[in-house]
C-alpha cells in the first residue's frame, strides 16, 4: 500500500527501512523521502514505523527457557 503518494513510499519500503536499521521518523524521511512534501502521510508513516520496529524487536528476543 502506498503511504506517501508524493514520494511513492509504500508500507513495504518502511518495513525494509526498519530492517536496515532506521529507528526514527527523521531517519525514515532521510532514507525514503516519506513526509518531505505535503506531510499528509506522517501519522500513518509513524504508526507503520513503530509497528515494524516492534516486530523487529520481537523477532530478536530470545525464547524463554
Amino acid at each position: 500500500m502506498y503511504v506517501c503518494i508524493c514520494n511513492a513510499v509504500t508500507d513495504h519500503d518502511i518495513r525494509s527501512a526498519t530492517d536496515a536499521g532506521v529507528e526514527s521518523f527523521e531517519q525514515l524521511q532521510a532514507r525514503t523521502g516519506c513526509g518531505n512534501c505535503c506531510g499528509c502521510c506522517e501519522v500513518e508513516a509513524r504508526l507503520l514505523l513503530e509497528q515494524a520496529r516492534a516486530e523487529n524487536a520481537g523477532a530478536m528476543m530470545p525464547l524463554a527457557a
